[in-house]
């Protein structure tokens, strides 16, 4: 029987080159707390048991994240690896196979975690490692004649000869909780950090008579940790980048790789085109034979198939149909919903609300708190007056309702079906079927009026 999977993640050091009152691990990547990418990596493996070591800022990074894990473990002084994994040997199962992460690190990939697991059973230990063109500051590994890995120097350990070697321990190992149990407590802080190293257990393991197995990752992306705001950007880049050539080899069309980011998850399908510097933000799903113009933000809505999105839309919190045109610079706030083939027009702002299919709120209008049936016509300077000061109230509109232009609709209010509402009128009854309404100030015209002139000083 294989055994079932522990997994320990350490994040407990502040980070004090990120030069912030954040923990580390609560700064974004991609629009999530790295600690979260390395969590969900963890959760597809099927782990069984997941436990976070924190240290600084522990409770704001359990307030954030406390769903995501078994358990968050305290470590109340940074001592070292060992001494970390240490606090979590309570809460290990005997039977299981502890894979050790780290929370700085989030591009670490679910196969490259799998090919290490793969190799390593109840009597065997295993090591992650890579391949660098500049190991400097990176544990060595340390191989016999025959290849066999014998230990893993620290860089402030290692002599000149041992610095040269390129291939270095990424610091993700696997082990058999039983042997881990056994082995940590013969680690001692016999180094120039005065700390307690995991790498002293590939020395530990081989004393015990253990096999020390390796599995090297061939992309050093993946295993570079995060320290200070520049690793951050640049592995901000990365994530974006694999992304992006994804979503492309998938039939996505980007103008501009560089100038687009998912912040979140999205799934987009194929034949959809996006121009530059759009934003996805949250959960974000997107059919076929959408168009989305520059300068666009999406935060958690969909995208019905055929859509356009013209320059500078912004939506959230909405479900937009199919074959709807929005834009340029039209708003769509939480708690709206377009039926299919609607439209929003230009420097349109609509919230909590329903357009029904085939209508149109086209230019400068304001529709909050409404519900709009099929093939309405919304004039430009249109407004509902939804809010009292205290209260928010609803604006009904049938199928067929003509409203002109510069109409101030004052919720509550009722306009049935195939009602029209003259230009420049204030309505604040409700309209029966098929009536006109209309409710504008009376007009007079002064013959003989002057302008009034400027005060002599």
């Amino acid at each position: 029987m294989p055994l079932k999977l522990n997994v320990v993640v350490l994040a407990a050091g502040k980070g004090t080159r990120m030069a912030s009152s954040l923990p580390k691990v609560l700064h974004r990547l991609a629009g999530k707390p790295m600690l979260s990418h390395v969590l969900n990596t963890a959760h597809s493996l099927s782990c069984a048991n997941l436990q976070v070591v924190t240290g600084f800022g522990s409770e704001l990074v359990e307030q954030m994240l406390g769903g995501q894990a078994s358990r968050f473990v305290l470590q109340k002084e940074q001592l070292g690896t060992a001494h970390a994994v240490a606090q979590t040997l309570p809460y290990l199962d005997d039977d299981a196979l502890v894979l050790i992460l780290y929370g700085d690190v989030p591009l670490i990939r679910k196969s490259t975690l799998e090919a290490l697991l793969g190799k390593v059973d109840e009597n065997s230990m295993g090591v992650l490692t890579c391949n660098v063109s500049d190991p400097k500051g990176l544990g060595r590994i340390i191989r016999n004649q025959e290849g066999q890995i014998t230990s893993i120097v620290e860089e402030k350990d290692a002599t000149a000869e041992q610095k040269a070697i390129s291939e270095i321990n990424t610091g993700f190992m696997a082990i058999p909780v039983k042997r881990l149990k056994a082995w940590l407590p013969k680690v001692e802080a016999n180094n120039a950090q005065k700390e307690y190293y995991l790498t002293d257990l590939v020395e530990i393991a081989l004393a015990d008579g253990c096999h020390v197995v390796t599995s090297n990752c061939d992309n050093q992306q993946e295993i570079t940790g995060i320290n200070n705001r520049v690793q951050l950007a640049q592995l901000e880049r990365t994530y974006q980048q694999n992304m992006h050539t994804e979503l492309m080899n998938n039939g996505v069309s980007l103008a501009d790789p560089a100038r687009f980011d998912i912040r979140g998850n999205a799934t987009i399908a194929a034949d959809v085109e996006i121009d530059i510097n759009v934003i996805l933000e949250g959960e974000v799903n997107i059919a076929g034979h959408v168009k989305i113009g520059a300068g666009c933000i999406l935060k958690n809505c969909s995208i019905g198939e055929g859509t356009q999105l013209h320059p500078y839309t912004v939506i959230e919190d909405a479900v937009i149909g199919k074959n709807c045109q929005l834009g340029p610079f039209a708003r769509v706030r939480p708690g709206t919903e377009l039926k299919d083939s609607a439209k929003l027009g230009n420097f349109v702002e609509i919230k909590k609300s329903i357009v029904g299919e085939g209508s149109k709120i086209n230019h400068l209008s304001y529709v909050g708190d409404a519900e709009l049936g099929n093939n309405v016509n919304v004039g430009a300077g249109t407004i509902t007056c939804n809010y009292d000061g205290v209260n928010k109230f609803k604006t009904i509109i049938g199928n067929e309702v003509f409203v002109g232009s510069n109409a101030v609709l004052v919720a509550p209010l009722e306009i049935k079906d195939g009602g029209f509402i003259a230009a420049g009128s204030t309505i604040t009854k409700t309209v029966a079927k098929g009536q006109l309404a209309f409710g504008r100030s009376r007009q007079s015209n002064i013959d003989g009026w002057k302008r009034p002139e400027a005060k002599k000083k």
